[in-house]
């Protein structure tokens, strides 16, 4: 069985910065995407940052210049270097990957990332 765990969230004052990492283990596939979605409360999840397999990176425009996301293929991990924090970056941090189905079809429990202003 495929699992994904997160690690990294916490709380940090706005203007200060925290580093999310996240570890598959299980898979018996190269997973392609790898990526973090957020939910903020009492708002839908949305995407992040996502990096394929070969490198291709995508940022929503809310976090673009601010987060990097990166990956290590051999060690199946994925991290989030999140800088500049607002208040607004408050939310439950999700963990995702490319399964052998689907797209996204891998989720991790979710990590908190606090900002206080």
């Amino acid at each position: 069985q495929v699992r994904l765990v997160e690690s990294g969230g916490g709380v940090v004052q706005a203007g200060g910065s925290l580093r999310l990492s996240c570890t598959a283990s299980g898979n018996r596939f190269s997973i392609n995407a790898m990526g973090w979605y957020r939910q903020p409360p009492g708002k839908q999840r949305e995407l992040v940052a996502a990096i394929t397999r070969g490198g291709s990176i995508n940022y929503a425009d809310s976090v673009q210049a601010r987060f990097t996301i990166s990956r290590d293929n051999a060690k199946n991990t994925v991290d989030l270097q999140m800088n500049s924090l607002k208040p607004e970056d408050t939310a439950v941090y999700y963990c995702a990957a490319d399964g052998p189905r689907k797209f996204w079809e891998l989720w991790g429990r979710g990590t908190q990332v606090t900002v206080s202003s």
